[in-house]
Formats: C-alpha cells, sequence, structure tokens
C-alpha cells in the first residue's frame, strides 16, 4: 500500500478511516451563511459552479490544487472566489464556450471561503484561471508568506494532509 493510500485516525470519532481524502470544499460562499436561510430564496441565485447575492455580490466556485511532494496529487481545496460584475458577467458569457480557457485572461478575486486548518483565509488575494468547459477554474494565490499560499508553491506531504483530514474529519456534524 502506497503512502497515499493510507488513511488517518480521526480525533473527532477515534476510529480509523481507510481512504485518505484529497479534496474538500465548500457548498457555498461564506458571505451565504451570514444571510438567515428563510432569506436564501429571495437573496440568493446559485447553482453548483456560480453564485450571486442581492444582484450585487457575485462568486464562482473554484479549485485551489496544491501539489503532493510525496505522493500523488494535487490535493484540493473546492472554494469560492468572488468575481466583479463584469469579470463574472465576462464568465457567464462564455461558460459553455468551447476553447474558453484561451480567450479569457486571469480575472482578480477574493477567496471567499474560510478554511479553518490555516489562519484566515477569507479575502486572500487571487487570480481566477479559466479552464475547458467541465472544469472548474484554477485558482492561484497571490504569493504572499500565507501558509496556503506557501503550500501551493511548495507543495505539502502526506503527513500534512493526514493532519489536514484529522482536523476537518466529522467537523459538521
Amino acid at each position: 500500500m502506497s503512502e497515499s493510500e493510507q488513511g488517518y485516525f480521526c480525533k473527532t470519532c477515534g476510529e480509523y478511516h481507510k481512504e485518505l481524502p484529497m479534496s474538500y470544499g465548500s457548498p457555498v460562499p461564506d458571505y451565504c451563511e451570514d444571510i438567515p436561510e428563510e432569506e436564501w430564496e429571495g437573496r440568493i441565485e446559485m447553482n453548483e459552479d456560480l453564485c450571486i447575492v442581492d444582484d450585487e455580490h457575485f462568486f464562482i466556485r473554484g479549485a485551489i490544487e496544491i501539489p503532493v511532494t510525496d505522493g500523488e496529487g494535487p490535493f484540493i481545496w473546492d472554494i469560492w472566489v468572488s468575481l466583479s460584475e463584469s469579470n463574472f458577467d465576462l464568465t457567464t458569457e462564455y461558460w459553455e464556450t468551447e476553447g474558453r480557457e484561451r480567450k479569457l485572461d486571469p480575472m482578480f478575486g477574493w477567496l471567499s471561503t474560510s478554511i479553518t486548518c490555516y489562519p484566515e483565509t477569507l479575502e486572500l488575494k487571487t487570480m481566477v484561471h479559466t479552464r475547458a468547459v467541465g472544469i472548474p477554474p484554477f485558482i492561484e494565490l497571490e504569493p504572499t508568506d500565507h501558509p496556503m499560499a506557501i503550500e501551493q508553491r511548495n507543495g505539502i506531504t502526506i503527513n500534512r494532509i493526514k493532519k489536514i483530514g484529522e482536523e476537518l474529519c466529522h467537523r459538521d456534524e
């Protein structure tokens, strides 16, 4: 068994989980969590990839890919990024266009998902790189000294991924 196939012991339930998750995600931008659930239908327009709040806040789901230095990868954070209205409109205009990744330049965005196993990640600066139809955009973090940005540049180990799994396992329960 390769190291990447090894599991981890969950600190919450105390059990051994055979598979090591290589991706974690957020179902909605954090901004949505501040809106009372009974108001969602009237204020949020959303599918699994795009979200508009109050007709003035625009989000796209993308992937922060982190190379795995000692195993198969990448490790992926499935997150939300805010876009300007004009960049959001451009993105939706080309949403189903074959070759869109060659037609759209990278777009500035703010990370809109808080990831608890890092210092605050909300509002980290990003560049959104459009990819082929059906593939979520690649999200490039601004090259700062934030631990997540460092990991995106330098990679992470299987051991670090296990620690993330231990921290996030059963968090929503």
